[in-house]
């Protein structure tokens, strides 16, 4: 993979247990630079490549977040959670053992193309000023909610997968587990695709795992730093 880069851009492979905030300060401190910014977030859950301007490189950040980008998700299915991954509250739990693998490719298979799906509540978009997030975690805490917070709804965005593949299945007594590899647009949100594929299988489904694998031309697999 050619991983050719611009002047003051870093290439970082994200650990799973730390913020994209989290990478930033590791940085700062191993390098002794400040000024820094990134070209998309990752979950703390969520693992692979971020890339990181330097300096002057922050001003080309917005380039990067137009690219493409290509994702290995575990898409645990028969259960939705209340953030759309393993770290939410399990809202809904469904048998699963109607589900063959043949059901499981032919919908993969057919995954790709444009979809109109709301982003999740747990997401950075901001709603007449607040984050989406701010506003489910305070809900969460049981907090008062003004009337404006309580009929804030998530926006619907067009999402695109590229191209989708089926890499793994994995049946473990009562848990479904799928690896699914997809190319996406910017903008796309894996969580949210996760529980689509789960509604077109005709179960719920939640976000179990995920990596980034590549952005653009740029690969996970030839970091640029190593984070302690």
């Amino acid at each position: 993979m050619d991983n050719t880069l611009l002047e003051n851009i870093l290439l970082v492979d994200k650990p799973t247990g730390i913020t994209s905030f989290d990478v930033i300060r590791l940085l700062r401190k191993k390098m002794g630079i400040w000024k820094m910014g990134h070209a998309g977030t990752l979950d703390p859950l969520a693992s692979g490549l971020m890339i990181i301007g330097v300096n002057e490189g922050t001003k080309k950040m917005s380039e990067f977040l137009k690219l493409p980008k290509i994702y290995v998700a575990d898409i645990l299915l028969g259960n939705k959670s209340e953030t759309g991954d393993r770290e939410g509250k399990i809202l809904e739990e469904k048998d699963t053992e109607h589900i063959t693998d043949e059901m499981i490719r032919s919908v993969v298979v057919g995954f790709t193309g444009k979809h109109l799906l709301a982003v999740p509540m747990y997401s950075a978009i901001k709603v007449g000023g607040k984050t989406l997030y701010s506003i489910a975690r305070k809900k969460e805490a049981g907090k008062e909610l003004t009337e404006k917070e309580m009929n804030t709804a998530p926006p619907i965005k067009e999402m695109e997968v590229v191209s989708a593949e089926l890499l793994e299945i994995e049946r473990n007594g009562e848990n479904l587990t799928i690896k699914v590899k997809m190319e996406v647009t910017s903008g796309s949100y894996i969580r949210t695709l996760a529980e689509e594929l789960g509604s077109r299988l005709g179960v719920p489904a939640m976000l179990f795992g995920l990596r980034r694998i590549q952005i653009g031309k740029y690969s996970a697999e030839d970091p640029s730093v190593i984070l302690p």
